[in-house]
């Protein structure tokens, strides 16, 4: 990459000219006048149980010379592969993996929900992300997740339903880069779900688990309960054929009228008659929600580490900040003479990603709507950032700090849940075009409601249900709209210009750990990217340290605690994907936690 503003992120930070935009405004105070109860402020703690484990399964290296993809479902990923085997583009690729992925998956991702691409193009040697990301409806109002006393829903009260719908980017991201960078025809490229779909796929043993778990939610919407469950209401088995004949239909027509139609026809239709006649927790969701979407290409954020580039999706996600932060506060410290067998070596990573979740909360949202510093991820303020950590001592508090920022505005911390259900696909093809995708609904099954084959997301609870504390208006408050923040963080590594690493992973805002575990475990400890993925997942977002259960991670607690950590044993079920790219051979990584492959020639 060319540009200087790689060592710093920059961005326009326009700020919304709403009621509540002015009122922000307003509050032109610097972060470092605030009272300290409010820069004290405690942090949401996103500690609803993440999605239960799948059974382990053993999983080799596998390389290539030509090309290779990497997605969550071996149905998924052979969609992709036989694309790229007929001299398909990598976004070619990944049109045929998302539509497959919505259809085999559809508890993680699909037509309903949105997306986040990080893309490079071998013809121009440049890196650009692309922002699917949902938004909330224009009626939206920054009290939609609250009662009648301005007090919070109880989150799942907010979920299932309409309420919590925001309008679909999937759908519109796949056709306008289809129309940028595809080789192949849109048509050809829906076909292996269509067919998949009319024919039946077998229920995979981490979906019917899924199913099982989410029971109650499932079974709310007659639709939705008539998919997941048999004749006699109960959740469909292992290795049941299911077919999906009104998915098929919807991708029949997509096929031959256009990914936009999906918005001005029958199908944004039937969404928002869907959502609004909900009598139980009905939606805002609109006709010009759905005709007034649009994709935006934004600048990739980049932190320089080492011989590399790390860049990735700037706001309205978060992953590429927070990430950065976590690697640009490490690098001041020797983790690879410690290795990851070092008690200190995680006590550092953990202070680093607990420094980096502060400022996160505090500061990052949809700039589109709310300004943000402009020195998050400048050298000298991560280097301030890590003079805070001591070596084998805890942090014993942790706040923002107060970065660059040349219209600074007094903001409170965030109040918002992030669930952990989503999907990731790696791709790079024969000619090097790279893409690294994390795709979403949110939380698993997101809103429980389904229309025309698919399951709508449920994005809208990414947003703080409260809209100010103390006060303080919170950077994330939900604004007619408005892009709820994200944790997904797909990730391309450059060096010397080129990709040499494609990588994400799902898991709410755990993301942005098990994305910096496994860029650590490659970049500084050696592993290859099999091994990075396999590593125990050990992270601390907001004070407590979470190990990997019944790995041995486990074994660390002693340690930890001794440097005055609270530790939680846990299930911490990523899902990562890698594609290493070296001397013009690929490697290729698929999480064991779920059921993703690797392919390549």
């Amino acid at each position: 990459m060319k540009s200087s503003s790689k060592h710093r992120y920059k961005t326009k930070a326009s700020l919304h000219r709403s009621p509540l935009g002015t009122a922000l405004l307003t509050v032109g105070l610097l972060s470092s006048l605030l009272p300290s109860t409010i820069q004290a402020a405690s942090q949401v703690t996103d500690d609803i149980a993440p999605e239960a484990a799948s059974s382990v399964t053993t999983k080799s290296l596998v390389t290539s010379k030509q090309f290779m993809v990497a997605a969550a479902n071996p149905l998924a990923t052979k969609a992709g592969y036989e694309v790229l085997q007929k001299g398909g583009s990598a976004i070619d690729a990944l049109v045929a993996v998302q539509m497959m992925l919505g259809l085999v998956e559809p508890q993680s991702s699909g037509l309903g929900g949105g997306a986040f691409v990080v893309y490079y193009d071998a013809k121009t040697q440049k890196i650009t992300t692309f922002d699917g990301r949902e938004t909330a409806p224009q009626a939206a109002t920054p009290e939609l997740f609250q009662d009648a006393t301005g007090k919070p829903l109880g989150f799942y009260n907010a979920v299932v339903g309409g309420r919590s719908v925001g309008t679909p980017g999937t759908v519109k991201l796949m056709g306008d880069l289809h129309k940028k960078y595809g080789k192949h025809s849109w048509k050809s490229l829906l076909k292996p779900a269509q067919k998949t779909a009319k024919e039946g796929f077998l229920v995979s043993p981490r979906l019917a688990g899924a199913i099982a778990k989410d029971k109650a939610r499932l079974s709310r919407y007659p639709e939705t309960k008539a998919y997941f469950f048999d004749e006699n209401g109960a959740p469909l088995a292992v290795n049941t054929r299911l077919k999906n004949p009104a998915y098929a239909k919807t991708l029949k027509q997509l096929a031959k009228k256009g990914a936009d139609s999906f918005y001005s026809g029958n199908i944004a239709k039937d969404i928002v008659k869907k959502v609004q006649g909900l009598s139980d927790n009905l939606g805002l969701l609109s006709l010009n929600d759905f005709q007034s979407y649009k994709v935006k290409e934004r600048a990739a954020t980049c932190l320089p580490y080492k011989q590399y580039d790390i860049c990735g999706m700037g706001p309205p996600s978060s992953g590429a900040i927070t990430v950065g932060q976590i690697l640009g506060i490490t690098q001041h410290f020797d983790l690879a003479a410690m290795g990851p067998k070092s008690a200190q070596a995680w006590q550092i990573i953990g202070d680093a990603s607990r420094l980096a979740f502060a400022d996160r909360g505090r500061y990052i949202a949809d700039t589109d709507f709310v300004p943000m510093p402009q020195g998050l991820l400048d050298k000298d303020y991560l280097a301030s950032r890590a003079k805070l950590i001591v070596p084998g001592q805890a942090l014993t508090e942790v706040e923002a700090g107060t970065p660059e920022w040349k219209t600074p505005l007094a903001l409170a911390d965030d109040i918002s849940i992030e669930l952990p259900s989503t999907s990731h696909i790696s791709i790079i093809d024969a000619e090097g075009n790279a893409v690294s995708v994390t795709t979403t609904i949110e939380n698993g099954f997101g809103s429980r409601v389904m229309s025309n084959g698919f399951l709508l997301n449920n994005e809208l609870t990414d947003f703080s249900f409260a809209s100010f504390k103390n006060g303080y208006p919170i950077a994330n408050r939900l604004e007619p709209g408005k892009r709820p923040r994200s944790s997904m963080s797909p990730t391309i590594v450059l060096k010397d210009g080129k990709p040499y690493l494609i990588v994400g992973s799902p898991g709410g805002s755990r993301i942005i750990g098990y994305v910096a575990k496994t860029l650590i475990a490659h970049l500084e400890w050696g592993m290859d990217i099999q091994s990075a993925i396999n590593l125990p997942n050990m992270l601390n977002r907001f004070g407590t340290y979470d190990l990997e259960k019944g790995t041995p991670a486990e074994s660390f607690r002693p340690s930890l605690e001794a440097m005055g950590f609270k530790v939680s044993i846990r299930d911490l079920n990523s899902g990562l994907q890698g594609i290493v790219v070296d001397s013009q051979t690929f490697r290729g990584g698929a999480d064991p936690r779920r059921e993703g492959i690797a392919l390549g020639d």
